[in-house]
């Protein structure tokens, strides 16, 4: 299905006219993140969180436009006087009065797919049909993670961001499928996939199969992959199994395994035969370990230490080195005052040496059940 004001052939998806998801590590244009307000995500802590943000914002600026969501002015002029005493440059921000439910972009914004002026390979082409833009937008059903009733601010934000970058005159899709006589708009959040940039795709079975929190009821493996080529350009899909504990959003991959490389993957680990992470993730290695990309070739992967259990009021939180930011120039890695913090930031450092890797401190962030990852959502150059 695409946006009715879209200048392209109703049959056309992104695929076929030659987009495909780009890896996070392509060029930026921009991060859109949504400033923090809901204290009951962060309940006892929230006054430490917006410090974060600004920690966040204040690398992010060095080296990209940062595009933040509020809730009004009075909320923006609170980010700006938190963002000006940590000395952050303004000069590369923009602010958006745009109410959201929460602040977690990477999974209630659009995202992004890209064209290459000379095409993609592998990829069919509609005769006749010529894209407008080198970029494009899917926009995917958000549910707040078939889990919470409140959602629909976050979901009245992501039609402003694609209302916002309309006038660039970016197309957008919204997946959907048939069902009965009607079409069911397909749910997808950003944090439950990740993308090599060439055509393979990490995700989870327990995310996007299995119950609870199931987002697609009745749509199969076959439903899913068919789905994800249509509208992300993906040729190969690696399903991983279970996520880790703590994680509310049943699964999501960008706390377990992540492409650094289009060839190269890092995969959370856990030593300690006694934690509950311990088996599910040895299984995802085991499965990483033989599969392979797009092209039918083996994947490097890299193994990166879990920090030990992070527990706050009794409530085990899904703290992981995975879930990381790459931006331009630079990688944020959570990091938790923990001793595997200085490993996990020596392989990420080995893996990106054209980039700075910069440690945020989250581990009053995490009581939020989301860190870096979660909350950063990228906006190709194009």
């Amino acid at each position: 299905m695409t946006d009715p004001h879209a200048s392209l052939a109703p049959s056309a998806t992104p695929a076929a006219l030659g987009y495909r998801m780009p890896a996070e590590w392509a060029p930026h244009a921009a991060t859109w993140i949504g400033w923090p307000h809901n204290r009951t995500d962060w309940p006892g802590k929230f006054e430490a969180i917006p410090w974060v943000y600004a920690e966040i914002v204040r690398h992010l600026v060095a080296g990209e436009r940062v595009e933040i969501l509020v809730q009004s002015g009075a909320a923006k002029r609170s980010a700006l006087e938190v963002l000006r005493r940590a000395h952050v440059p303004l000069s590369n921000i923009r602010f958006h009065p745009w109410p959201t439910n929460r602040g977690w972009t990477r999974d209630f914004a659009p995202l992004f797919v890209s064209r290459k002026r000379s095409g993609a390979a592998r990829v069919r082409r509609l005769p006749g049909v010529t894209p407008p833009s080198a970029l494009a937008l899917v926009k995917w059903r958000f549910n707040a993670w078939a889990k919470y009733p409140d959602w629909r601010k976050d979901a009245a934000a992501a039609e402003r961001i694609i209302s916002f970058l309309r006038h660039t005159g970016l197309p957008c899709w919204r997946p959907a499928v048939e069902s009965g006589r009607r079409q069911r708009p397909v749910v997808l959040e950003g944090g439950s996939i990740d993308v090599n940039g060439c055509g393979t795709l990490l995700t989870t079975e327990e995310c996007l199969l299995n119950r609870p929190q199931q987002r697609n009821p009745g749509l199969g493996r076959a439903d899913l992959e068919r789905v994800l080529a249509d509208y992300l350009g993906i040729t190969k899909v690696i399903w991983l199994g279970r996520g880790i504990v703590g994680d509310d959003t049943h699964g999501h991959v960008d706390d377990i395994a992540r492409f650094v490389a289009p060839d190269t993957v890092v995969a959370a680990v856990e030593r300690n035969p006694k934690d509950p992470n311990h088996q599910p993730l040895t299984a995802n290695l085991a499965r990483l370990k033989s599969s392979t990309d797009q092209d039918g070739r083996p994947l490097r992967v890299v193994e990166l230490p879990m920090p030990a259990p992070v527990i706050f009021r009794g409530q085990r939180l899904p703290a992981s080195y995975a879930n990381f930011y790459i931006a331009n120039g630079i990688v944020l890695v959570p990091t938790f005052n923990d001793s595997n913090d200085r490993a996990a930031l020596n392989i990420l450092a080995g893996l990106f040496p054209g980039r700075l890797v910069i440690p945020i401190y989250c581990g009053d962030f995490i009581w939020g059940l989301g860190a870096i990852h979660c909350t950063t959502q990228q906006q190709p150059a194009g």
